[in-house]
This record gives C-alpha cells, structure tokens and sequence, in this order.
C-alpha cells in the first residue's frame, strides 16, 4: 500500500505546472551538434516538484540529464534517438530523447578536460543504472515537497532535501551523474578548507561535509562547479552580431507600415535681408574669386 500511495505522489508531483511557459534561447536544432558525451544537461522543468527543487537550491536548474551520444543507438540525430539518461521519480533511470526538452530552458555543461577514455567510463557508468527504479515507500521524501514552500534561510533549504528516513537520492535527478563522475575521480565541487574563526563557522563546516555527500548534490552545482564549462550552443553554432542588427533593421521595414522613407534633402538656409530689406547679392565662388585677387596683386 504505501508503494501505490507512494506512486501515486510521484505521478502527481511529475505533472507540469499550470500557466508554465517554457523559454528556449536557441534553435532545437544547435543543441544537438553542440553536446559531447559526457556533457551534463541542465533543463529548467515544468513540473511540480521543479518548483521545489529550483526554491530549495535558489537555483533556474531543476534537473540534470547526461548526454550519451552514440552509446545505445548509432544515428544520434533522430529527434527519438534514446542520447540522454535521467532519473524521474515514477520511471526511474531511462533514456530519453533531445525532444524531449527542445522548447525548455537548457544549459550545457561540460567537464573540462575530462579524457574521452574517462567519458566514456562516465557513460557506461550511467548505463549501467538503466532499469533502476526507485523504492517510493518512503512518504516523508516526497511529502516534503507537497508542502507550501517556507520561508527558510539558505543554509537549512539544501538540508531541506535530505529530510525522511529514506535515501534522498531517490527525489534528486542529479544523484546518478555525481556518483558517474566520482567513480572516475572527477570533481564537482571543490574540496574547501574548514574554518574555525570566523563567526558562523560551525553553520560554514557543517554545509562543506554536508554537500560533498554524493547524495546531495543538485543540478545547481554543475552550474557553478569550477571545474565545467558553460557551453553556449549559440556561439559554437556561429553568429555575427552585426548580422543581427541587419536581420532586426529587415524585419521592420517588412512590417506593414514600416517601409522606411527615402530620406528627405536637407532645406536651404534661409537667406538673410540685407539693410534695405533685399535678398542678398550671390556670393562669389572660390573660383571665380581667385583670378580676380591675383590681378589685383599684379597691380
């Protein structure tokens, strides 16, 4: 009974939030071409416990997906092709599509400097969690994020996620790929020195041995781990800012309305009346003024 009631929590936290509109800065197209196996996969969800996690962490990433390339399947550019491995709370540990988030908030995330030997260990690592589901029995887990979000401060919210008596991994997408790169030795987040001095120090230690738990890291953390590069699917793809400026300048003299107009000739200057109310007499002109100065120079 408390595994279907259990199920039963997961699905209702698994479906996406009313009036959510999801915002993608890039074509779906460059995303694919873009990613390497390995590379982590930030996606900001829809979904009710993405809600959740992203106040929790204080964070726009809400899940982690590890991209695989070629490993289950050889043509990677089918819009179906199984390139990603997740975790979701009803299904477990699956493979899924690119599509699947091609009209999400996505940001990738590369491990810099990671051999392709350990890459690849990274990947069979995560494929060998396929097929894992995750025993939901534990109410506590998943009630903590049916509960209206509290104002708590920022050192208790990731403590937040590891509330029950169950493992928390079991609610945290991004559990699997931190222990695939720790099985290779790869770091996250970066090994800190304890403080004992400064004020709040005991609050300070106890988050740094907290978070290096492999079961509490968040998609948060490849964000701002030093050790991943942020990679930009717009810049790898190419783009000239100045071609923007043009494409924006196009688009609106195609608007209805907004043809631009040939540019008007400049007025003349106003003649000035001379003293007795007369236009002025036609100044002379360089030319014509110079064989005049020279004949009276001679004389």
């Amino acid at each position: 009974m408390g595994s279907s009631i259990g199920r039963a929590i997961g699905r209702y936290l698994s479906e996406p939030v009313a009036n959510y509109r999801p915002l993608t800065t890039f074509p779906s197209d460059w995303l694919a071409p873009t990613l390497r196996p390995g590379d982590v996969l930030l996606v900001e969800g829809n979904t009710r416990v993405s809600s959740a996690i992203k106040y929790l962490t204080q964070s726009t990433w809400s899940h982690a997906c590890l991209y695989i390339g070629a490993a289950l399947t050889a043509d990677v550019t089918g819009e179906e092709a199984p390139v990603l491995i997740e975790v979701d709370m009803v299904g477990g540990v699956w493979a899924v599509p690119l599509s699947k988030y091609a009209a999400f908030h996505t940001r990738v995330c590369r491990p810099a400097l990671l051999t392709a030997g350990d890459a690849n260990r990274v990947v069979d690592y995560a494929l060998s969690r396929l097929g894992h589901t995750y025993d939901l029995k534990n109410m506590i887990d998943l009630a903590r994020f049916l509960l209206p979000l509290p104002p708590l401060p920022s050192r208790w919210r990731r403590r937040m996620l590891a509330l029950g008596s169950g493992d928390p991994s079991k609610a945290i997408c991004s559990t699997l790929i931190a222990q695939a790169f720790q099985s290779v030795g790869y770091p996250i987040l970066p090994a800190m020195r304890r403080r004992h001095s400064d004020p709040g120090a005991e609050d300070h230690n106890r988050e740094i041995l907290t978070i290096r738990h492999y079961s509490l890291y968040t998609p948060r953390d490849f964000d701002i781990s030093p050790y991943f590069e942020v990679v930009k699917p717009t810049v790898q793809h190419g783009f000239s800012y100045r071609g923007i400026v043009r494409e924006r300048a196009a688009a609106t003299q195609d608007e209805p309305g907004q043809a631009a107009a040939a540019p008007a000739a400049p007025a003349p200057a106003p003649a000035l009346a001379n003293a007795g109310g007369s236009a002025p007499a036609p100044r002379e002109t360089e030319l014509e003024l110079m064989p005049r100065l020279d004949t009276e120079s001679a004389a």
